[in-house]
């Protein structure tokens, strides 16, 4: 499986399996946000069953669906709290990770939001999201 760093205590990735899971478990991750509504995609697993997976893992689960048209959504500040807490490293998933990226780079204080953007650019995400918000 593969995932992207943001920091020492945030990574975001594409959709998972309920199988990968406890791989997030043992890399050291504490939380596990899902992005992504239920429903996006055919095939796609349910919230539900990553948050059993999770659960049965020992990670605390967090489903804050986000969308393009409601983007940052209203669980905005939520995800910020869970993503600013280093004591319990996050795994964040959407489709393609893109999605947390672009909450990651929102919800940044303003002294340190250039820098996550320049962070997220340098791994190829499109930020077009944050910057709707970020205007």
């Amino acid at each position: 499986m593969s995932y992207m760093k943001l920091t020492d205590t945030v990574a975001v990735a594409g959709q998972i399996s309920a199988e990968q899971v406890r791989e997030i478990a043992a890399a050291g991750f504490r939380v596990l946000v899902n992005n992504r509504p239920d429903g996006e995609d055919a095939g796609q697993p349910s919230g539900a069953e990553i948050e059993a997976a999770a659960l049965a893992a020992g990670l605390e689960y967090h489903h804050l669906p986000v969308t393009g048209m409601n983007f940052p959504g209203p669980d905005v500040e939520r995800m910020a709290q869970l993503l600013d807490d280093s004591s319990r490293p996050v795994f964040a998933f959407c489709r393609t990770g893109t999605r947390c990226t672009n909450l990651w780079v929102v919800t940044r204080e303003e002294d340190s939001r250039e820098e996550a953007i320049r962070h997220a650019r340098a791994l190829g995400f499109d930020l077009s999201m944050a910057a709707r918000v970020l205007v």
